[in-house]
């Protein structure tokens, strides 16, 4: 997928540490870590905030975007 979660380069570049930013935003290790390996299919708004807001970020300093055409051509797949 396209999409790439860029949350550890952040975490690099203000000096945190995982740990503690999961327990600032109310997750636990194992779920900031999915995320951060890009192992989850979604992430509620709230939660993107609370990270936000925890790295006084924005949701874009989050994610990345490589454009791929087929990314236009493919259907949702079903939850």
């Amino acid at each position: 997928m396209p999409v790439r979660v860029t949350l550890d380069a952040l975490i690099v570049a203000k000096g945190l540490k995982a740990r503690d930013l999961a327990a600032e935003v109310g997750l636990s290790e194992t779920q900031l870590s999915l995320f951060r390996s890009g192992k989850v299919k979604g992430i509620r708004f709230r939660t993107l905030a609370r990270l936000c807001a925890a790295l006084d970020c924005k949701p874009g300093d989050l994610l990345d975007y490589d454009f791929d055409a087929d990314d236009l051509n493919v259907p949702d797949e079903a939850d």
